[in-house]
């Protein structure tokens, strides 16, 4: 092991903080729909009729 960790559990430590903050980041950036967009659509609807099919 190189000098850098003291041991396995901090190396373990790091890297899995490294992978949590990656997936986050994924989870962000690959939402069905972004809140910006339901944002945007909450605003301008004022009335909805509904039509039967």
């Amino acid at each position: 092991m190189v000098g850098i960790f003291p041991n396995e559990a901090s190396i373990r430590r790091l890297i899995g903080a490294v992978l949590m903050e990656q997936n986050e980041d994924w989870l962000l950036q690959h939402r069905y729909l972004p809140q910006h967009t339901l944002a945007d659509s909450n605003t301008g609807v004022t009335d909805v009729a509904f039509i039967p099919a």
